[in-house]
């Protein structure tokens, strides 16, 4: 196990000169190697910021330069990771660990992915984050580094159980109360810094208003601009009460279009005065709220720079409209630069070196650190980048990092997360917010709450997807599960989300029996198989209930099936799952109303259900 270091020690070897250069005098005990943090009230003072200047004076270029990279490293170590961990940093990346990523590179930022092994518990996250800090404090010029990840929650989750998992943002955006967003910000950014992550890309400030779009959908908070900007200046507020910078995206608005950006460009066509009514007030809200950072997106908007560049390597758009016309002065994050919807127009060399002249602060994920590392180093030498072009950006950085007390003590410890991560206030909060998200929309019968009396023994099918976090699930032995601890006999069936004529006649059979049947949905088409499984089952004339577990639309696909109910969970994460069981059951209100409208499958010119229809018991 990585133990925390010692402090004393690590200052005194790593960090003394550094410090003496930047207060001008003796080394203060717990310093690190400068400023006085935010909680001393100084953050942003002319005092700190000179401070800073002096010690961005006295780096070399090449540690400037890594300042501005946030990169991807694999393995659960710093030092020691797995043997295949270290074969993927070694490909990818020309370094075997995070230590030696740093000490290469001299990266400002880490980001931390499920997928990366960084993120197999918390004890084990705390470790790596101490690792890492101890790497950045061991380098010429001390410096803590700022540990990032797209801890959204709902269907983008890259630290689960056991972790408190709260429901996403178009859950919350269901539930309506602002109170709950900021509760459920505040946990899980307490939570995110006792393992040492302080940047949380999130929330979505995306505005849903296209159905088909691929890349956002549950991830938004809804379609109507104010509440998405009520929500989201709750959830900025909850998320940096509790630590942690929080990350509005994408900027200048991702939610209407049909491409996802990860492998397409995306050209959004609103005109200026359509930008400015439904795309830009959750923006707005954001920074009035004290954001502490914005992404960029990687979709192009005629409308606000006509040269088609993509809005994270567009002047107009992020240094004439973000920064100048909405006076945004904090950290710009690129999105993953290794998505397809910014390596389209420019080659991997030019984007980093056009980001930057956009106005953009930290260049996030690039797929050739190497090659985008020394295109800006070359670029400040050559003069196409100024030196205090990138300098500006650093100041906003390392500014950042004092707010959030990296300077003062950059390390956390194991009873820091013992007393935070997964405690049971936490966890009793989910389930709480949970249930008022789960939204009721049909009833037939009035089938719900279902009766142990009348409707005991249950059959739970679906589809199960992979869980967000890679801790949960799956969904349908979930709901079985809750269903059990509530006092029913509950059988679970996975049947996919193609399930085959096969898999639907063996559901048909496991019914026999029974008094009711949930199945779980999961984005419906208009020629998917899950519709013949809701008609074969509700064909033996036993109850199905209809539990779409991600996009509320799926109902209108399922019209004219014979279902006898319908929720929406917006996410198949177990908190939203089991908060659904309870309602079910009768031992929670459906409170939660639609936060976009759902159109007619057969024309969707007409709402079959609009915003705010939720019904009750």
């Amino acid at each position: 196990m990585h133990h925390r270091p010692s402090r004393r020690t690590l200052l005194t070897a790593t960090a003394a000169t550094a410090a003496v250069a930047v207060t001008g005098g003796v080394l203060a005990p717990g310093a690190v190697a400068a400023p006085t943090s935010a909680s001393g009230g100084s953050y942003g003072s002319a005092a700190t910021t000179a401070r800073l200047k002096r010690l961005i004076s006295r780096m070399s270029l090449e540690e400037k330069v890594g300042q501005l990279f946030v990169m991807r490293v694999y393995g659960h170590s710093a030092t020691e990771p797995d043997q295949a961990d270290i074969d993927a940093n070694l490909s990818e990346i020309g370094v075997r660990t995070a230590a030696e990523l740093i000490a290469k590179y001299h990266v400002g930022g880490i980001i931390y992915f499920a997928w990366a092994h960084n993120t197999r518990d918390p004890h084990q996250i705390a470790d790596l984050s101490n690792g890492i800090q101890s790497a950045g404090l061991a380098g010429p010029t001390p410096l803590p580094v700022l540990i990032a990840t797209d801890q959204e929650h709902g269907i983008v989750c890259r630290v689960g159980e056991p972790a408190t998992l709260m429901p996403g943002a178009m859950a919350l955006g269901a539930g309506g109360s602002r109170s709950d967003a900021r509760r459920a910000g505040q946990i899980a950014g307490a939570e995110l810094a006792a393992i040492g992550i302080k940047q949380n890309y999130a929330p979505d400030a995306d505005v849903n208003v296209n159905p088909a779009n691929p890349v956002i959908g549950v991830r938004s908070f809804g379609s109507d601009p104010q509440s998405v900007a009520g929500m989201v200046a709750a959830q900025v507020k909850g998320y940096q009460r509790g630590g942690v910078a929080a990350t509005s995206k994408h900027f200048p608005g991702h939610g209407d279009t049909s491409t996802d950006s990860h492998t397409g460009l995306p050209v959004i066509n609103h005109t200026r005065e359509q930008w400015a009514e439904l795309d830009a007030p959750p923006f707005r809200a954001a920074i009035a709220a004290g954001i502490d950072s914005i992404m960029t997106a990687h979709i192009v908007v005629p409308a606000l720079d006509p040269s088609e560049d993509p809005a994270t390597l567009s002047r107009p758009i992020l240094t004439g409209i973000l920064r100048e016309e909405l006076g945004y002065d904090g950290v710009v994050v690129t999105d993953s630069l290794g998505m397809e919807g910014v390596r389209t127009k420019y080659g991997d060399e030019r984007v980093p070196v056009l980001a930057l002249q956009a106005g953009v602060d930290q260049l996030l994920n690039p797929p050739n650190l190497a090659v985008s590392w020394n295109a800006v180093l070359e670029a400040v030498k050559s003069g196409e980048l100024s030196e205090a072009r990138i300098e500006e950006s650093i100041l906003r950085i390392l500014r950042l990092k004092t707010k959030l007390g990296l300077f003062d003590d950059p390390f956390v410890t194991h009873e820091g997360v013992d007393r935070t991560v997964g405690t049971k206030p936490h966890l009793e909060a989910a389930d709480r917010i949970a249930e008022r998200t789960t939204t009721l929309l049909a009833n037939e019968g009035a089938v719900l709450p279902l009766s142990r009396l009348s409707h005991k023994n249950l059959l739970v099918v679906g589809a199960d997807p992979a869980s967000p976090s890679g801790t949960t699930g799956p969904p349908t032995t979930t709901l079985a599960t809750a269903f059990g601890e509530l006092g029913y006999a509950a059988t679970a069936l996975s049947t996919g989300t193609a399930p085959s004529k096969a898999k639907i006649d063996e559901a048909v059979a496991a019914a026999q029996g029974k008094d009711a049947v949930i199945v779980g949905t999961y984005n419906v088409s208009a020629t998917s198989s899950q519709r013949t499984l809701v008609s074969a089952l509700a064909a033996t004339g036993i109850p199905v209930i209809t539990v779409a577990i991600r996009n509320p639309y799926d109902i209108a696909r399922l019209e004219g099936t014979g279902y006898a109910a319908n929720l929406a969970t917006y996410s198949w994460t177990d908190v939203e799952l089991r908060a659904a069981a309870r309602v079910i059951a009768g031992r929670a209100e459906p409170r939660g109303k639609l936060p976009v409208p759902v159109q007619r499958a057969d024309d969707p010119t007409q709402v079959l259900h609009p915003v705010g229809y939720g019904l009750t018991y």
